[in-house]
């Protein structure tokens, strides 16, 4: 079975937050739900900005990263967990997993050949101007950081990154801004770990692809010097088919498109 996951609401930008939900299908055309795979529980800490849910299998429990905002509290990924791939998901911790102080979103786990689980993460070009991608060493139960965020590289490193139209360019002592956004790290069958990810591109929303020069999640990342997907698509996660097809999906108008990479 395939699943797929998203938010409920019809503008997450705006609006109180809900929560998400869940749809499968065996032939990712006819798809069953929306099954209700998390709802926010009246003490969750976060009420705006649902957005991003992924889904990953680990230590035989199903958990959920996704990213949440509150008023007066910085946006962060948290972490919730479930025994059923389809929900319903409940909050792991009591807050997100991301630093407390740091305006972070997009978190995806990523589980080195060791067996070791970390968090690659955005922080927010809000906070920064220049968006930094980091990595986080998780403890086993993914309750609680086990290392401080390692700084794998900034926005402006891609050769394809332009600099959004926005914020306005003639605000007094205003610094150039560069988007980081979505990442998901896939290990191909050669032994190379790749690092899908998304910025502004030269015809906009756009996602990239880094590669690891040592295999490891703390890189050093070098990047390719075109956008695997250069408009209107963003945020990617690659999967395989039953028949062994390796597919990539996209926040856009196209849904997914067959992979080689």
């Amino acid at each position: 079975m395939y699943y797929l996951f998203g938010t409920t609401d019809v503008n997450c930008w705006g609006g109180k937050g809900l929560g998400f939900d869940c749809y499968k299908s065996r032939d990712l055309i006819e798809w069953d739900g929306p099954i209700p795979a998390f709802r926010s529980p009246a003490s969750f800490w976060a009420t705006i900005n649902f957005w991003a849910p992924e889904v990953h299998h680990f230590n035989e429990r199903f958990y959920m990263f996704a990213s949440f905002k509150a008023d007066k509290r910085y946006r962060g990924t948290q972490i919730l967990v479930s025994d059923c791939v389809s929900g319903p998901y409940e909050p792991l911790t009591d807050g997100p997993i991301t630093p407390s102080d740091w305006e972070c979103l997009d978190g995806t786990l990523y589980v080195d050949r060791e067996g070791h689980p970390w968090i690659v993460f955005c922080q927010e070009w809000v906070q920064v101007h220049n968006g930094g991608m980091y990595a986080m060493q998780l403890s086993p139960d993914l309750k609680q950081p086990a290392g401080r965020p390692v700084l794998l590289f900034n926005a402006s490193e891609g050769p394809w990154v332009r600099r959004p139209a926005w914020p306005k360019k003639n605000l007094q002592h205003h610094f150039p801004t560069y988007v980081t956004d979505g990442p998901f790290l896939h290990r191909l069958t050669n032994g190379t770990l790749v690092m899908l990810w998304s910025s502004i591109g030269a015809k906009g929303y756009a996602m990239g692809i880094a590669r690891s020069e040592t295999g490891q999640v703390t890189g050093p990342w070098r990047h390719e010097a075109e956008p695997l997907w250069a408009e209107d698509g963003g945020h990617g996660m690659i999967f395989c088919t039953f028949d062994a097809c390796l597919m990539l999906t996209s926040n856009c108008n196209y849904g997914m498109r067959k992979l080689i990479i």
